[in-house]
């Protein structure tokens, strides 16, 4: 039994992971490489023959972890997917979205370069087409959480909520070899306890072998009670300068997420009744999925629900979708609330938005999430004084705000206490989507805490599994 590294490691984005027991070959997640050091991964040919793995084993539905599995299927793959109900769906929104943009940067490409009279050595083709993500949703198979799925005679994988955004998952397999039986988990990405809307991760307490992630290893998030007061004087303050507050949006979790915290400060007279603007199609669609999944939600939101409130609408609120009415926003005077995505500003309609406004010292653009090395919402955060937005550079006049507590990973003394709650020590721990300094410092804390063995794997690195 082996296990082999193929994305996420030492850096972030890009989770896939192989491992080969009981007979099959499974691939854990195949995610889209975000970091600009390694987008060039995208374009290479999958390291595994597509047509020898067995099952894919899909997480969630965020791009770094989904995003390169119709070019998987393009490429040869034609076997299950399995994933739970709410990330199929998500999967189906955040898939078709990434070919649509992946069509329409190699259309604006071809269009620039015939523009400018350059020749280039190869076409300019897209990552995938939307129809190869129909031919990948062909392949999916919805999972319920806490039932085993068997593989075959000695593989069965298990998917537990792992509190990240709706529907994700960490996997638990059991693989019987030459005689023995090893458990092996997967956390996928786990989540904060006690974040609005979704439940807290599952706690496991039992793994031969660890696959845990390492985003916020070597540091941990401000008390998440402090998010509305942290987005509350970001707003104020905004509407006493006069303009308007732009926030990259992941469309995923914390568009709906931000809904709610808006519509609580709103409720509690602490911000104005300001125009707000959910400006990102994808991101509608996925809010329609959390309706439809109320069973994935914690008691909460299913106590707001029953209260006849609206749980992710509030006064004011526009949910835009054509590219008309994104538009006509930048002609409104005033202040107002725009969401957009992407997340880390390296695609989508945020750009637009932020070529109208990072230049005016009257706005303010509000950082919510994670930003990937390399993408245009780090530069922001690092306090670049000028950015590159579609082929232009762009003076920062902008208030830069950065509120944390947002994030729907586990920080540090998250994920130990995930660790914590295993009864006896694991084999051996690898830790993955991380950059190198955190992952390296979380596992010196779980050497020193425990006295376990814990690894940090390169790059395509190899493990056999005893």
């Amino acid at each position: 039994m082996k296990i082999q590294f193929l994305g996420a490691n030492r850096q972030v984005t890009g989770s896939r992971y192989l491992i080969e027991g009981g007979g099959l070959r499974l691939l854990v997640d195949c995610g889209m490489f975000q970091e600009r050091a390694f987008t060039a991964r995208n374009w290479e040919s999958s390291p595994i023959p597509p047509e020898t793995i067995d099952y894919l084993l899909l997480t969630h539905a965020h791009l770094d972890h989904c995003g390169l599995i119709p070019k998987l299927v393009a490429d040869g793959f034609d076997k299950p997917i399995l994933t739970t109900g709410p990330s199929r769906e998500l999967a189906e929104i955040i898939l078709t979205d990434s070919a649509h943009i992946q069509e329409e940067d190699a259309k604006y490409k071809r269009k620039r370069h015939a523009r400018e009279g350059r020749t280039v050595a190869h076409p300019v083709v897209p990552l995938y087409t939307a129809e190869d993500v129909e031919q990948t949703l062909r392949l999916v198979r919805a999972t319920e959480y806490s039932k085993p799925v068997t593989l075959n005679d000695n593989v069965s994988v298990t998917f537990h909520d792992a509190g990240h955004i709706l529907g994700s998952a960490m996997l638990e397999l059991k693989i019987n070899e030459n005689g023995e039986s090893r458990t092996v988990i997967f956390s996928g990405d786990v989540g904060q306890c006690d974040k609005p809307i979704i439940r807290d991760p599952t706690m496991l307490d039992h793994a031969d072998y660890i696959v845990m992630e390492s985003t916020y290893g070597d540091r941990d998030h401000k008390k998440t009670e402090a998010v509305e007061d942290q987005l509350c004087d970001v707003i104020n303050n905004a509407v006493a300068a006069g303009g308007n507050i732009l926030i990259p949006t992941f469309a995923v979790e914390r568009a709906q997420e931000l809904m709610y915290h808006l519509g609580r400060l709103l409720y509690d007279d602490r911000i104005p009744n300001l125009m707000a603007f959910l400006d990102s199609p994808m991101a509608v669609n996925v809010t329609d999925v959390f309706r439809r999944h109320r069973y994935c939600m914690d008691a909460e939101a299913h106590a707001i629900l029953d209260s006849g409130e609206e749980l992710l609408r509030f006064p004011g609120l526009k949910l835009v979708r054509s590219t008309a009415e994104s538009k006509a926003i930048n002609r409104i005077n005033g202040s107002c609330i725009i969401m957009a995505g992407s997340g880390m500003c390296t695609a989508g309609r945020i750009k637009h938005h932020l070529v109208k406004n990072v230049s005016r010292p009257e706005c303010t653009v509000v950082i919510v999430g994670y930003q990937a090395n390399g993408t245009l919402g780090r530069q922001l955060v690092e306090g670049k004084r000028s950015v590159r937005i579609h082929g232009e550079e762009r003076e920062v006049n902008a208030t830069i705000e950065q509120i944390h507590g947002f994030s729907a990973h586990a920080d540090r003394a998250g994920l130990l206490s995930w660790l914590g709650n295993f009864k006896n020590a694991p084999r051996r721990v690898f830790l993955s989507h991380g950059e190198e300094s955190c992952a390296e410092k979380l596992a010196n804390e779980i050497r020193s805490k425990w006295g376990w063995s814990v690894e940090v794997p390169e790059y395509k690195d190899e493990c056999m599994l005893s």
